[in-house]
């Protein structure tokens, strides 16, 4: 299976997939690696032994029969992932390192312009970016890690016909020495970023910023100027977000979930959290919590540890994250569940 056999609908209005939609494409997904992947042939399920009649139901059937993966074998054995024989524009792309050793997984290049029409969407349909952004007008300057984030955002910027600085940073093992010694020893760690920063903003009108919240106060300068703010990572919550706002007074701040294996997932700000929601069907997402009859996915409000099944033609992940969320009821323009609040287990707690 390739991107060739995935509808086209899916891909040309990616905030109109339907439940139907979903079990039909996994019904493919799961066949093709069952029968192609090193690691998932391993196992002796037919797709009807996994496949439910809802989507909660099938993931529930994955996590109960097994069919995942632990992450610390994911992390040594990313090559088990890859399809034998698969015919796509392959990648392999690391994780920021922020927390631990860098992990690393592949993305088919089709992949990625999927996610960009997800992204554009959702962005155009709650934050009218395109309203604000007309073709050419944007001129946006990113932080970030190379890799996966470096081409989405590169994309996300063009499909709005506009220009990009990219400042690559080195984020391995950033979010302990921001724990340990704060923002100060952060920026000089960064010291380039923070220089070749200020030596854009000197120049150029940057109307648009994507950047950490620990890297906020670097765009202080150009807030006037500033209409948008896209923030992810450690410190994004709707406090911040609100704070954010306050500091550029014509922007609104957007927040962004990032993973390396699926790329970022676009949030809604609630009255006390913000509520992310996955990329259907190629990225599904549920808190879910252990019972004496198994695991099972938690109400709405309820919180539970994370379970991610990352279905693509090219890479097939199922597995239970060391972070917990809440449930989300489906909001904005999407029809399917969120998750809100994510916060990372403490060790193993």
């Amino acid at each position: 299976m390739t991107y060739e056999h995935v509808p086209s609908g899916l891909i040309e209005e990616p905030l109109k997939v339907s439940e139907k939609d979903v079990i039909q494409y996994l019904e493919k997904v799961l066949s093709s690696h069952l029968l192609k992947t090193p690691y998932w042939r391993r196992f002796s399920f037919e797709t009807d032994d996994l496949l439910g009649n809802t989507v909660i139901e099938t993931v529930e059937n994955m996590l109960n029969r097994g069919f995942l993966v632990d992450e610390d074998y994911l992390r040594a054995n990313w090559l088990d992932f890859l399809p034998e024989g698969y015919s796509g524009r392959v990648r392999f792309y690391q994780s920021s390192g922020t927390t631990r050793e860098r992990a690393i997984g592949h993305w088919d290049r089709a992949y990625v312009d999927y996610l960009v029409a997800y992204l554009k969407g959702a962005l155009d349909e709650i934050y009218r970016l395109n309203e604000a952004f007309p073709p050419g007008r944007m001129r946006a300057l990113a932080h970030g890690p190379y890799g996966w984030y470096q081409d989405e955002i590169s994309e996300l910027v063009w499909d709005y016909e506009g220009y990009l600085y990219f400042i690559g940073m080195e984020t391995d093992g950033l979010k302990k020495v921001l724990r340990e010694k704060g923002v100060e020893e952060v920026l000089r760690i960064l010291s380039p970023l923070v220089r070749y920063t200020e030596r854009v903003l000197e120049k150029d009108r940057i109307n648009l910023a994507r950047t950490a919240p620990p890297l906020i106060g670097l765009f202080e300068k150009a807030s006037e100027g500033i209409e948008a703010v896209i923030l992810s990572g450690v410190g994004t919550d709707v406090d911040f977000l609100k704070k954010t706002e306050e500091m550029f007074p014509n922007a609104r701040a957007i927040p962004l979930y990032g993973y390396y294996l699926f790329g970022d997932l676009v949030g809604i700000p609630k009255k006390r959290e913000i509520a992310y929601y996955p990329n259907w069907p190629f990225t599904l997402v549920f808190p879910v919590k252990k019972t004496e009859e198994g695991y099972k996915v938690v109400d709405y409000g309820e919180r539970g540890r994370l379970a991610v099944v990352v279905a693509r033609p090219e890479v097939l992940v199922v597995k239970i994250e060391d972070e917990t969320a809440v449930r989300a009821r489906p909001s904005g323009p999407f029809e399917w569940d969120g998750f809100a609040d994510p916060r990372r287990v403490i060790d193993g707690g």
